[in-house]
């Protein structure tokens, strides 16, 4: 059973030439973890305001190194799928820190697939195009004007900033579309809302919103074979070539099914999931998921959330974890330290 304790560690052993290099790469990561820091030799220095702050010494900087090691052992040569956006997207720094961290993955041998979101971006397109949005129960209508938009958004100034930052930041990247390679088939999306006065389900026609029907990973496993990170815009086709709009959560959740990734790392505004105390709930298994969402202590978006977290780890990937994107090198964190971040959802 997979233990959030993560406390298992491997022996040094002897340390070839690649894990000495990638030990050094580590050293962006202490500097992300031991926080306002100053990595010098054994002596006090004077902070900003002539006070003393703490020094970290050439032997503490070794000794975080060397616990990063059974992480990397762990991860390397696998698949690690990030469903990025929300404010992490958004927000200038957190955003070059996230490229920077993306290069430091897959420069550890960690196969990084990228998906993003853009909700908020097309939004505001929509609205500068004078393009009028229809909901139906606070479902968004995806009309033939608005999957423009999306197509628009979503697979160029969104897709191609974030390969931008990630080449910044000396990494490879290509930025694709579902469409691309037949990433993502779809079939249009099955909807429905709950009649107030029947209590019944009622069916309700999105438009082109769909949901993935098949996955094809061969382009994005040559890809990550090369090197090279890909990161995908949630736009699938359908058997007639029809663009179809995806949930990105949804769609990185079926990619990383179909690549069999040890992680799904799904970037949120939240903490994680909550209990009704509003306390972080630091690691569920399925049966938790299921008896949560039963007596209503999982409600409203977290709940479509930890259904595409549930549908992953039952195909076949190890782990799903729901966690803050606001803070700093999150992704690290979760990956690389006993304690991780947000909500992870296991067997």
């Amino acid at each position: 059973a997979f233990s959030r304790s993560r406390a298992s560690c491997l022996g040094l052993g002897a340390m070839d030439l690649r894990t000495f290099l990638l030990l050094l790469l580590c050293s962006r990561l202490c500097q992300g973890l031991l926080g306002p820091r100053v990595f010098a030799r054994p002596q006090r220095a004077l902070g900003a305001a002539g006070t003393e702050s703490e020094v970290i010494t050439p032997a503490v900087t070794g000794e975080v190194l060397a616990r990063s090691l059974p992480y990397i052992q762990r991860y390397a040569g696998e698949y690690v799928v990030v469903k990025y956006g929300g404010h992490a997207m958004v927000d200038p720094s957190l955003a070059k820190q996230f490229a920077t961290d993306m290069v430091l993955l897959q420069a550890m041998g960690i196969k990084v697939v990228i998906v993003h979101g853009g909700g908020p971006q097309i939004k505001n397109m929509l609205t500068r195009l004078d393009i009028e949005s229809h909901y139906v129960e606070g479902l968004r209508v995806t009309d033939a004007a608005t999957m423009e938009v999306a197509e628009m958004v979503l697979c160029g100034s969104i897709n191609k900033g974030i390969v931008a930052s990630i080449q910044q930041a000396g990494g490879v990247s290509v930025g694709l579309s579902g469409k691309d390679g037949s990433i993502l088939r779809t079939r249009k999306a099955e909807k429905s809302v709950i009649d107030p006065q029947s209590g019944r389900p009622i069916p309700v026609d999105l438009g082109l919103v769909g949901e993935p029907e098949r996955v094809d990973i061969s382009l994005i496993t040559k890809l990550c074979d090369q090197g090279v990170i890909p990161v995908i815009a949630p736009i699938g086709m359908d058997a007639k070539g029809n663009s179809n709009n995806v949930n990105a959560d949804t769609a990185a959740g079926a990619i990383a099914g179909a690549l069999e990734a040890k992680r799904l790392l799904l970037l949120t505004d939240v903490a994680g999931v909550l209990d009704k105390s509003m306390k972080l709930l630091p690691k569920l298994s399925l049966s938790d998921v299921a008896a949560l969402v039963e007596d209503g202590t999982i409600t409203g978006g977290m709940v479509p959330k930890l259904q595409t977290a549930t549908d992953a780890v039952r195909n076949r990937v190890d782990a799903a974890i729901i966690m803050d994107g606001r803070v700093q090198h999150s992704a690290l964190l979760e990956l690389f330290t006993d304690e991780g971040v947000g909500t992870i959802i296991s067997q």
